[in-house]
């Protein structure tokens, strides 16, 4: 499950973070996700929510903006929306695909107590 691991990887980040500002409790993380996937924001929060559960986190909102990358095909030139990483272009079928954005994930700020 895509959105478990990228939860996790939030939840580590965020949990560095408090540990630095010697805080005790998360209360919102804010960031972005961009992906060649389509994601399910909901799938997301109850993951985070999941792992969570017994950390400085626990209860914290995640509100992420989930971003869809789109590719461009270098053969054909169509531009589309590539499902589960394939970069392969519906219309001519070329796998030689340019992603037209950055992909990856970033917490831009949390909300701490």
């Amino acid at each position: 499950m895509h959105e478990s691991a990228l939860a996790r990887q939030v939840l580590e980040t965020v949990l560095q973070q408090a540990v630095f500002l010697r805080t005790s409790r998360i209360r919102v993380v804010r960031g972005w996700v961009a992906e060649t996937k389509s994601l399910s924001p909901e799938s997301l929060s109850s993951q985070f929510a999941t792992h969570a559960r017994g950390t400085r986190a626990e209860g914290a909102r995640l509100l992420l903006n989930l971003i869809h990358v789109e590719v461009r095909c270098r053969t054909c030139g169509r531009t589309y929306a590539p499902e589960h990483h394939q970069l392969r272009c519906p219309v001519c079928g070329s796998a030689d695909g340019e992603q037209l954005g950055q992909t990856g994930l970033a917490v831009t700020a949390i909300e701490v107590d």
